[in-house]
């Protein structure tokens, strides 16, 4: 089905004057036409686009609406999309998906991931100081935003951080548009091929760190070493890509917003500071996406079995019904809370508890050791990441 006014194509493409904020046409949506459908692949699909916070919601967190990829009418960007393995538990509903959830929950309980903090302040400390003493303009995403997740999550698993080139480069093909389903299904594997090396190696000399535990859960039968490994492949990549470009993201707009800095240096106002970065900026830049197994009743509109539905988060985390003047930053917002950043349901973000810490820690840090950092290049001169699922920058030059 070709696209026509009454049923637009598909876009990811943010204004050029304001590559931060969704696409122009969704927010009208959101007014004209909440529930719509829209042309994906060329025409070869017409999924509903959901851009109201409340309908986002009824369709999260219902779990008729399914996030297997591979289910006809799924509303996948590259055709051929499979679903991953049982450790990639986001691509599979329940049961499989709370089993592999119930593996890792203990493991990102609020206690655990604030016994990071220390760790994470010192990693911070130490990346700051290293980039400090190189001459700008210097890559904040190289030599910042990128490694301190990275880092974080290593530490967090028991990954060698030697090996991160590794990681990083095979991880990028799950959040690439462009990459087929058989590059995919080589990198998971790559991914997951390293890890069952690692299970082997703490089997000898664990550790107190998930892969360690992960593989204590496979002795006793409780898991199999395949998804030990790939669930230890998913946590490597979910755990450094998303938080890396929200890094590189909340700085581009703090630099914007200088005046609100200070409440984010102010330590009883850092995590609503946070949370109000993750409502006014989207990193999910396709959306969440999900199909019906049956029919189903959202807003006015029936929803049928095989329909696919596109959530995309910029829009919803900006409704007007939910946050008033919503397109303005406003590190003061008392609901801020309420975006949708992390999604909602049965398939609300694992790694939430580490990635809010990980902010709270790492963004007035940046600003209390560089008080003078600014973008070394004029904002038109910054690419950002159009073709990738999760939104950023591929760099960031910066001076202070």
């Amino acid at each position: 089905m070709p696209s026509s006014p009454s049923v637009p194509a598909f876009t990811l493409a943010r204004p050029a004057s304001a590559p931060l904020d969704p696409p122009p046409l969704y927010t009208e949506l959101r007014t004209s036409a909440p529930l719509t459908r829209v042309s994906l692949r060329e025409g070869q699909l017409s999924p509903w686009l959901v851009t109201r916070w409340e309908d986002a919601r009824a369709v999260l967190g219902n779990p008729a609406f399914s996030s297997d990829p591979s289910l006809p009418g799924a509303p996948n960007f590259v055709e051929g999309t499979r679903q991953g393995p049982r450790g990639f538990f986001q691509s599979h509903d329940d049961p499989v998906h709370a089993i592999m959830r119930r593996t890792l929950t203990r493991e990102f309980m609020i206690k655990r991931i604030d016994a990071l903090r220390p760790a994470i302040l010192r990693m911070t400390d130490e990346l700051l100081s290293a980039m400090a003493e190189l001459e700008g303009p210097v890559d904040f995403v190289e030599h910042f935003a990128l490694p301190l997740p990275s880092l974080v999550i290593c530490e967090l698993l028991g990954v060698p951080y030697e090996d991160h080139d590794f990681f990083q480069t095979h991880s990028k093909f799950f959040v690439d548009l462009t990459a087929t389903a058989e590059q995919r299904d080589k990198a998971r594997e790559a991914l997951a091929g390293y890890l069952l090396d690692l299970l082997k190696v703490k089997r000898a000399t664990p550790g107190d760190d998930v892969v360690t535990r992960l593989a204590e859960q496979v002795d006793a039968g409780d898991i199999t070493e395949q998804d030990a490994a790939t669930l230890s492949a998913f946590l490597l990549f979910a755990g450094h890509e998303t938080t890396a470009n929200m890094i590189a993201l909340s700085t581009i707009t703090l630099l914007q917003h200088s005046e609100q800095i200070p409440r984010l240096m102010d330590e009883t106002q850092v995590a609503v500071a946070v949370e109000e970065l993750l409502r006014h900026i989207s990193i999910v830049h396709g959306g969440l996406r999900r199909t019906a197994t049956q029919d189903i009743q959202v807003g006015d509109v029936t929803i049928r079995a095989g329909e696919g539905v596109i959530i995309p988060l910029g829009v919803v985390n900006r409704d007007p019904d939910v946050f008033t003047g919503p397109d303005a930053l406003d590190l003061d917002r008392a609901n801020s809370r309420q975006h949708l950043a992390f999604g909602y349901g049965i398939h609300q973000c694992l790694g939430q508890p580490l990635a809010r810490v990980e902010l709270q820690i790492v963004l007035p840090e940046v600003f209390r050791r560089l008080p003078d950092l600014k973008i070394a290049v004029p904002m038109e001169q910054i690419t950002f990441k159009e073709d990738t699922v999760v939104y950023g920058v591929h760099d960031l030059p910066v001076t202070w």
